[in-house]
């Protein structure tokens, strides 16, 4: 369950410390919050963009050699 509460002119959630825990987050920490089938994910990291940059990765590997000459 997490609290809503006023922070200056905005609204931020008490996220409890058991949570925090095991999101190993802390203050200072970016999370992200996506919207899924079953209501909202909260996580320390984007998944479409983890997803992306597998995705990258698959292709310079493939195409190394041809972006090393491109790279010159």
């Amino acid at each position: 369950m997490l609290k809503l509460a006023t922070v200056g002119n905005s609204v931020g959630a008490v996220i409890p410390k058991e949570v925090l825990a095991k999101l190993r987050a802390g203050k200072g920490t970016t999370l992200f919050l996506t919207e899924c089938p079953e209501g909202f994910l909260l996580t320390r990291y984007d998944q479409e963009f983890e997803t992306q940059m597998k995705l990258a990765k698959e292709v310079m590997d493939e195409y190394k050699d041809a972006l090393h000459v491109l790279a010159k």
